[in-house]
């Protein structure tokens, strides 16, 4: 679009950043959206208090805390499950979702560090602690939400490739760190076998919190 004052033929549009806002009850297909856009607002169906709500975040009233309930799907007929199985993710057929579950951003950063189990084994009629520190190491308040992942590395039905066992909601001024705790028994393990009855299967696991790991054995 040329101005109607002052032009010429070296005049070129200023780039402006994009924000994308979806207002919407189901995922569309936006991967060429994506690509333009420097941030992306999921608002859902907000409502008729919607409009002053995105408001609120797009001009930095509100730092968003908020995380992705779903794995958002990149293609046409390709949403799955977070804790699809590794046999589901081969070559040709990648689960390559837009935004995976449990994803977010803010206007400030988290550090985690720390992460320690109270043992390396687990009884059936023991417990593990699990232990991270999380760190704001942005600029502004912000609520963080912690999320505790395992995994089953092997047993008799194929595992899921993750499973959430655990989150929790943290506010943390700027620059300040918290110790966040997590307590896994033999029945956070449990999981339906062959027979469609709950069963718990000794066997390697593994822990992640944000991008750390741990290991441990249920006995």
């Amino acid at each position: 679009m040329r101005p109607s004052v002052g032009w010429s033929p070296n005049w070129r549009p200023r780039a402006r950043p994009i924000i994308t806002v979806l207002d919407e009850g189901r995922p569309r297909v936006i991967r060429d959206i994506v690509r333009h856009s420097q941030a992306v607002v999921m608002a859902y169906l907000p409502g008729m208090g919607g409009g002053r709500a995105i408001a609120d975040v797009l001009f930095g009233a509100v730092n968003p805390s908020g995380r992705l309930p779903v794995s958002y799907p990149r293609f046409p007929n390709g949403y799955t499950t977070y804790d699809y199985k590794a046999a589901e993710n081969l070559e040709g057929n990648r689960v390559e979702p837009e935004f995976e579950f449990g994803s977010g951003s803010s206007y400030t950063t988290f550090e985690y560090s720390g992460l320690k189990l109270s043992g390396d084994a687990l009884s059936h009629a023991g417990t593990l602690t699990v232990s991270v520190n999380v760190k704001n190491s942005g600029s502004r308040q912000r609520k963080e939400v912690v999320q505790l992942y395992v995994s089953q590395l092997c047993r008799s039905i194929s595992p899921p490739n993750k499973e959430l066992k655990g989150f929790r909601k943290i506010d943390l001024r700027a620059g300040e760190t918290s110790a966040v705790t997590f307590t896994l028994s033999a029945a956070d393990l449990a999981f339906v076998g062959l027979n469609n009855t709950w069963v718990t299967e000794p066997g390697r696991f593994r822990v992640k919190v944000g991008q750390l790991t741990k290991e441990f054995t249920l006995e």
